[in-house]
């Protein structure tokens, strides 16, 4: 399948590699996961009934540190997603220079049909069956998809009761109160927009009214849009799963947005005047609705896929008319889509730079507990800043050397500092 996450990502890397001739050794390694876990999670569920559950976890690579990545719960959890995952995470990583590997790892579960309390002893569970493969010099799990700091905190707690040391940095991604870092939340997103930034100041752009569209509102995209928005650009376009809204003239309440589709459910239909959102404004504002895909082939000048992997595809790229793709969810171009926007003169930010600004914090939550150390907000936001701004002009300099896209040349860069 070539547009499977994992062979695509295995495609991404020989690209890069033939750039440096790596050594043949080092590139298998690469090529392969240093180990992949499987487990049963067996769970007693609240009416006495037993479930059983398929567990992951897969270690990429851990040649500058302990393997590093999220744990989704999902139904369709799926292994080849996951190898991309962990592989995507050591490149993200090396690229944003901290001491970490790559790893990735969840249940395939549907965690809505579970109780809290089944939830919780699903995890510690799952925690049992990992005790010998994570540790804060190990592998250090995080949140990913359909999991919280609520989660961290029992998987932390559990490691601890089983060890008999508590280990804060087993886990990131903690509630604050309970070991976690200051600036967690938004690092995603906020990460996101330094790049941007420090790429439009290279290329000499004012950004000042450049028009975006977001694909995705939930906690990336949503930080995404108001960090944008204060740095003065102007978010045009919103759209989730069940559609979206688009105004030309811009959206101006985020808040008032947000709290339109907590209560309906959706973004489509809100439309904000005040503290008033519904339909009826939709010819005051000069807007519409439109469906989720839709938001990618607008009128705008940068758009941002920060929701589902492969939005962007070979049969939608040509419609493209954004002069910049900022990638905030996890591979969400096909290799097919990429040639195409790549002949098109678009620019694409790659997700392995663009979204790194997680991983960069949960370092930073990691180093403060191993330290035992509790920093400001604002200063891990600033540590945040520099190391993004660190990464993208590295990613810049390696794409003039080479004579590459941003794509390629993160690879190339990730490379560079994995193979030395």
């Amino acid at each position: 399948m070539p547009d499977s996450p994992w062979e695509r990502a295995r495609q991404q890397l020989r690209v890069a590699a033939a750039r440096l001739s790596l050594d043949p050794l080092a590139l298998a390694r690469l090529q392969h996961p240093d180990r992949v876990i499987a487990v049963s999670v067996p769970l007693k569920r609240d009416d006495g009934s037993v479930s059983t559950y398929d567990g992951f976890r897969v270690q990429h690579n851990n040649s500058r540190g302990p393997y590093k990545g999220g744990l989704r719960y999902h139904p369709r959890a799926d292994l080849d997603e996951m190898k991309a995952l962990a592989f995507w995470m050591t490149m993200k990583n090396a690229i944003v220079d901290v001491p970490f590997g790559g790893g990735k790892g969840g249940i395939a579960v549907n965690p809505k049909e579970l109780s809290e309390a089944e939830l919780e002893r699903l995890t510690r569970e799952f925690t049992r069956k990992m005790l010998p493969f994570i540790g804060p010099n190990l592998d250090v799990p995080a949140p990913d998809v359909n999991t919280n700091s609520r989660i961290m905190h029992w998987i932390r707690d559990e490691y601890a009761r089983l060890t008999g040391k508590d280990a804060p940095a087993v886990v990131t991604g903690k509630p604050v109160e309970l070991g976690g870092s200051e600036g967690r939340t938004e690092a995603t997103g906020l990460g996101g927009v330094y790049a941007l930034m420090t790429i439009l100041k290279e290329r000499g752009a004012d950004h000042r009214g450049m028009t975006v569209a977001i694909q995705g509102f939930g906690n990336v995209g949503e930080y995404v849009a108001r960090f944008l928005q204060q740095e003065g650009f102007k978010i045009v376009a919103l759209a989730d799963s069940k559609g979206g809204v688009y105004i030309p003239e811009g959206i101006k309440d985020l808040d008032a947005i947000q709290a339109c589709k907590e209560k309906s459910g959706k973004l489509a239909g809100c439309y904000c005047i005040g503290s008033v959102c519904d339909i009826a404004h939709i010819e005051e504002l000069g807007g519409r609705d439109i469906f989720p895909d839709e938001v990618l082939t607008l009128p705008v000048d940068i758009v941002v896929p920060a929701a589902l992997e492969n939005a962007i595809t070979k049969d939608n790229a040509d419609a493209l008319k954004a002069k910049i793709v900022l990638e905030m969810a996890n591979g969400p171009t096909t290799i097919e889509a990429d040639k195409i926007l790549q002949a098109k003169g678009i620019e694409v930010i790659p997700d392995i730079l663009a979204n790194s600004g997680g991983v960069a914090v949960s370092y930073f939550e990691w180093f403060q507990n191993v330290n035992e150390e509790k920093w400001k907000k604002e200063d891990t936001l600033l540590r945040l800043k520099e190391k993004m701004e660190a990464a993208t002009c590295a990613v810049l300099e390696v794409a003039e050397e080479y004579k590459v896209n941003l794509r390629e040349a993160a690879y190339i860069l990730a490379l560079k500092r994995l193979v030395p």
